[in-house]
């Protein structure tokens, strides 16, 4: 593995198990982060315009909601060498979040392309998301 590789995944990693998850509040929508890529993360940022302090997942009452997200994976070589860490902040916005709920949002990324979407606990796609930016970090 690639030094720069691993210095800046371990933190990464570290962050996401940070603690154990609230049990979900069944008058509220619950939406979990998938990154599908292992050197990748996705962590909640804002929802409705007010900044998170559990980046791990969305709980959210019935009904249109904007949610945010930062995605950050590595553009490269898959080996480890010659890898550019990318960060991307995306935006999903879904009008109809019902109570008691489960979603998932899924991102990924395809080269420098971003892409994601918002599934029910069923797995039918329900939304996209919107790449607003994406940069080196």
């Amino acid at each position: 593995m690639h030094p720069r590789l691993s210095w800046l995944t371990i933190p990464l990693l570290l962050s996401a198990c940070a603690g154990p998850l609230p049990d979900p509040d069944p008058k509220m929508a619950w939406v979990e982060l998938e990154a599908r890529e292992v050197t990748s993360l996705l962590m909640a940022e804002r929802l409705d315009g007010q900044r998170l302090d559990d980046g791990r997942y969305f709980q959210v009452a019935p009904g249109a909601h904007d949610l945010e997200t930062i995605y950050r994976y590595y553009y490269g070589n898959t080996m480890g060498r010659n890898t550019l860490p990318l960060a991307c902040l995306l935006r999903l916005r879904y009008p109809d979040f019902a109570a008691g709920q489960r979603y998932r949002l899924k991102v990924w990324a395809q080269g420098i392309q971003v892409q994601g979407e918002l599934h029910d606990a069923a797995g039918r796609q329900l939304a996209e998301i919107e790449v607003l930016s994406c940069g080196f970090y």
